[in-house]
C-alpha cells in the first residue's frame, strides 16, 4: 500500500515522501496517527497545496520539542516497586507508569512518546528513549527501588547486589562481635569465680 508521510518517520521516510507499507501497519498506525494519507493523486495534491503550511507547523514543533528536549533530556525519575530479595520486580514497568512519573515530576508526556526497548524486570537504574518528535528523542532514567532510601544508594551507583552484599556483611559482622562479646563475658566471670578450695586434713581423715 502506498502512502504519502506527513511527517519524518523513523526508517521509512521523510516529510512528503511517497512509500509503500503493509496495508495493516498504513491503516492501524500511520493512518490512524495522522502521519501519512494514501498516496491518491487527490492527497497527493492536497499535501502539495499545504507542504509549506505543513513544514513550517512542523518546526514550530520541533523546536518547541527542543526546547523541552534540553530540560528532560537526562532526567531521573524514581520508580517505588515492590520486589524479591534478588531484586526481581512482581510485574513490569510500563510506558504508562513512565509517563506517568515524568508528569508527575513536571513534564507532561503521553506514554505514546516513551519507548522501552526491552522489558524492564528488576530493580536498578534503567534508560528509556522519550520522542517528543519525528526528530527529537531523548534518554531519561528509571530508578526502580523498593524505598526513596534504596533509591538514593542507587542513584549513587550501588547496585542491588552489591546493597545485598554489604547487608549481609554487616548482619555477619554483628554476629560475629556478638559472639565476641559472649566470649569475653565468659572469660570475666572465669576469672572472678573464687578458686576451689583444696581438702583439709580432716576432711581426708574422715574419708
Amino acid at each position: 500500500m502506498q502512502v504519502i508521510l506527513l511527517e519524518r518517520v523513523a526508517k521509512l521516510g521523510q516529510m512528503g515522501d511517497v512509500v509503500d507499507v503493509k496495508s495493516g501497519y498504513a491503516r492501524n498506525f500511520l493512518l490512524l496517527q495522522g502521519k501519512a494519507l494514501t498516496a491518491s493523486k487527490a492527497n497527493i495534491e492536497s499535501f502539495e497545496a499545504q507542504k509549506a503550511q505543513l513544514e513550517a507547523r512542523n518546526l514550530e514543533t520541533k523546536k518547541e520539542a527542543e526546547a523541552l528536549a534540553d530540560k528532560l533530556g537526562g532526567q531521573q525519575f524514581v520508580l517505588i516497586r515492590q520486589a524479591s530479595d534478588g531484586g526481581n520486580l512482581y510485574g513490569s514497568v510500563t510506558t504508562r507508569d513512565a509517563s506517568d512519573v515524568a508528569t508527575e515530576e513536571g513534564f507532561t508526556l503521553d506514554r505514546k512518546q516513551v519507548i522501552i526497548r526491552l522489558p524492564i524486570k528488576t530493580l536498578g537504574l534503567h534508560e528509556v528513549e522519550v520522542h517528543l518528535h519525528p526528530e527529537v528523542v531523548v534518554t531519561v532514567e528509571l530508578n526502580i527501588a523498593r524505598s526513596p532510601e534504596e533509591a538514593e544508594l542507587q542513584a549513587s551507583g550501588k547496585s542491588i547486589q552489591e546493597l545485598a552484599a554489604e547487608e549481609e556483611a554487616q548482619a555477619e559482622f554483628e554476629i560475629s562481635e556478638l559472639f565476641d562479646d559472649i566470649g569475653s563475658a565468659a572469660s570475666e566471670d572465669d576469672e572472678g569465680a573464687p578458686a576451689p578450695q583444696a581438702a583439709s586434713d580432716e576432711d581426708e581423715s574422715a574419708s
